[in-house]
């Protein structure tokens, strides 16, 4: 098989164990395919096959990289029209421990930040073009409690939350979250 025929076969994003069943020496192959330019790096053992199946957007590339993810807080928030200022940091929470500043990426001048969320709070998202994204209640409960404040607070587009299902979703989260999120909806 030709390496334009197995870049063919692979998907947009794919992982180094995705092109070893296509080949017997997947090193050689991606070191090669990477001197063509026919491949990127986005980080260890994960790759974007960007000259034939073009470019991820940074959400999708994001959650590809740690699953299960979801793209959260205050860049959810913009994404829903909650606050109007976009944000330079795409927060990504997720169920893996692989996380920390020194796992931060940085793609198309943007911060791509993981962090680890518990079992417990993983919920409150929906599948859109390829990636998950927080609610827009659950996006500003996960901001308030990474955070420790509510993100734009005077800028916030309150009336586009559902305050009913913000209050539903509280309750999972610990009293300083809750406390905030009450004096949020009391406004």
């Amino acid at each position: 098989m030709s390496t334009l025929d197995t870049l063919q076969a692979l998907p947009r994003l794919f992982r180094y164990a995705d092109l070893y069943k296509f080949t017997g020496n997947a090193n050689v192959f991606l070191t090669r395919a990477r001197e063509r330019g026919l491949i990127t790096r986005l980080t260890r053992g994960v790759y974007l096959n960007t000259r034939l199946k073009g470019e991820p957007s940074l959400e999708e590339a994001a959650c590809f990289i740690r699953t299960p993810s979801y793209i959260s807080a205050e860049w959810a928030l913009h994404l829903h029209g909650i606050i109007l200022q976009a944000p330079t940091v795409c927060t990504v929470l997720t169920l893996s421990t692989a996380v920390g500043v020194r796992r931060n990426l940085i793609r198309n001048g943007v911060t791509i930040e993981y962090s680890h969320i518990s079992n417990r709070l993983y919920f409150g998202f929906e599948t859109r073009d390829g990636f998950n994204l927080a609610l827009p209640e659950k996006a500003l409960l996960d901001a308030v409690y990474y955070r420790h404040i509510v993100p734009f607070a005077d800028e916030l587009e309150i009336d586009l939350l559902d305050v009913d299902r913000l209050r539903r979703m509280s309750r999972s989260f610990p009293l300083r979250v809750r406390t905030a999120v009450e004096r949020l909806c009391m406004r």
